[in-house]
């Protein structure tokens, strides 16, 4: 008997190491388009996991939208070379949990046609029942309603049978408002301290033990 009828992820951070890249394309954009930022990166990485449209809302619309589509076009091209590594260990956990017959999906503040891109080269597709992209609902994380959304695909009305796996700020916010469970990924590159004052139901430190939740056993 399994704890969870449904496990969704975060991408970024999470399942695969994107963040560097996320940084590098950020900063590409305002060179491409302001010439350079004085943004900080700790400015910078407070904004993974939100919508692309949130890092520039300090512009105004048309320079919010030059950026947006600079980071894109720039984005797009790193992707295409492969250059988003999967975290270790990943692979087997989805492994795992399928083989515990527990629906699985993705919930993603990217938009689907960058996303995909790397879920095709790094062949996750076919570990996921279902897939929630940017597009799919008016309000983005930290709202709940992208997992909401997820568990409604899959049947689901019970939230407190759903865990969402994440990395960032936004995804335990979204867990929260949304009423599933939370676990914090041992190996996110954002604060530590942040994201523990916020009370994650679980912190996985390493991916083999993120089964054991699943199963209900002790970590």
């Amino acid at each position: 008997m399994s704890k969870y009828d449904l496990v969704l992820y975060d991408l970024d951070g999470t399942l695969w190491d994107s963040i560097p890249l996320i940084m590098e394309c950020f900063k590409k954009a305002y060179d491409v388009v302001l010439g350079g930022t004085d943004r900080t990166d700790e400015d910078l990485m407070s904004y993974i996991g939100r919508p692309l449209g949130d890092t520039f809302s300090m512009c105004d619309d048309e320079t919010k939208e030059r950026l947006i589509n600079a980071y894109l076009e720039y984005n797009c091209g790193r992707l295409k070379e492969n250059a988003i590594p999967i975290f270790p260990g990943v692979y087997d956990f989805l492994s795992k949990i399928g083989d515990l017959g527990v629906k699985q999906g993705i919930v993603t503040s990217k938009r689907e046609s960058s996303a995909m891109i790397t879920i095709d080269l790094l062949e996750l597709g076919g570990y996921f029942d279902t897939k929630v992209f940017r597009e799919a609902t008016e309000r983005a994380k930290p709202y709940g309603d992208p997992l909401i959304f997820a568990a409604k695909t899959m049947g689901i009305t019970d939230m407190s049978r759903v865990l969402y796996v994440g990395d960032a700020v936004p995804d335990i916010l979204s867990a929260r408002d949304a009423g599933a469970d939370f676990a914090l990924v041992g190996w996110t590159k954002m604060p530590r301290e942040e994201l523990e004052s916020l009370g994650p139901d679980y912190i996985v430190e390493v991916p083999e033990l993120l089964p054991c939740i699943i199963k209900g056993s002790e970590l």
